[in-house]
């Protein structure tokens, strides 16, 4: 065979390999938004030639996720992407990933060494001072600043919601909405169920309430299966979620839920993965990387819809 060719299918298989990437994924459970994510995230790599990814899933497991960043330091893929379970265990998944060489994003959750990032590791979220305050403000405009309120809160060592509850706090400070009061808070991990519960609770004991927010859709469609249940009428509760999940929408188009923000799985999935890819080949990114939040009303949602719809 002819030298030049040789060289030519050397330098072809060179580029073959330097362009192959694997890069695992570490969810922290696949709750409806997670699993829109995790779509998100795949559907960026598979458009992406000679990228492949690895996906872990942690269940809500601290320790196992930990385990999971291990097994892909061990395993020397390309990057790490992870949706921490907990923004605590930041110091030791970022030990793990620069111990390893390997390039870390986190996504979706912003760890708590945030300011100790090292240059080859990374954000991808969006910003909850939009999230809470976008959902608070709209809350309080449609009670026209005034009303009692419960708040149904994610895990408490999650950032975001942390972050969500305490933008509530910040808008009802506002002048117009000073006679705005939370009455109950109270957390409901993210779950359906949770919400449901807690709600029905409230219910129960006598609670009295204009407005439910959650800090996340899932919350809020549990608040509106109790609230249906105890034969409360939707035109008199205001009910407001984040995320603009599938099953809020509908609720939205039905008259049931009031009140959402896109959270875009689709745009940090995809970024996630652009990140991965330029920290990899070296390039200088920013720490922090934000996808915007949407208002998401009744009177704009047929724009969120899905497309089938």
């Amino acid at each position: 065979m002819n030298s030049n060719i040789l060289v030519a299918i050397s330098l072809l298989l060179s580029a073959v390999s330097a362009e192959a990437q694997t890069i695992g994924v570490s969810m922290s459970k696949l709750d409806k938004y997670k699993s829109a994510l995790l779509d998100a995230i795949n559907a960026s790599a598979k458009a992406t030639p000679g990228v492949t990814v690895t996906i872990e899933n942690a269940d809500g497991s601290n320790d196992r996720q930990l385990e999971q960043l291990k097994k892909f330091a061990d395993t020397k893929v390309s990057a790490i992407i992870v949706a921490p379970a907990d923004g605590d265990l930041g110091p030791q998944m970022t030990k793990i990933a620069a111990d390893g060489g390997i390039p870390l994003i986190y996504v979706n959750n912003e760890p708590a060494n945030l300011a100790e990032l090292p240059a080859d590791q990374a954000v991808v979220a969006s910003n909850e001072k939009e999230s809470g305050t976008l959902q608070a403000a709209e809350v309080c405009r449609i009670m026209k600043g005034k009303g009692r309120v419960v708040v149904l809160m994610g895990e408490l060592f999650h950032a975001a919601a942390r972050a969500r509850t305490q933008d509530v706090d910040t808008v009802f400070a506002r002048p117009e909405c000073k006679d705005m009061k939370i009455v109950e808070r109270q957390a409901a991990y993210w779950s359906r169920d949770y919400a449901d519960q807690q709600v029905t609770e409230w219910l129960t004991a006598g609670v009295k309430f204009d407005a439910v927010i959650a800090n996340n859709d899932e919350m809020a469609l549990g608040a509106i299966r109790a609230l249906k249940r105890k034969g409360v009428s939707m035109k008199d509760v205001i009910v407001a979620g984040v995320d603009a999940t599938d099953d809020a929408l509908a609720a939205m188009t039905s008259g049931d839920l009031d009140v959402t923000i896109l959270q875009s799985a689709q745009g940090q999935g995809k970024t996630a993965i652009e990140t991965a890819l330029k920290l990899i080949g070296k390039e200088t990114v920013q720490r922090e990387n934000y996808v915007p939040f949407e208002l998401v009303t009744p009177q704009n949602v047929t724009q969120y819809l899905p497309k089938s719809q």
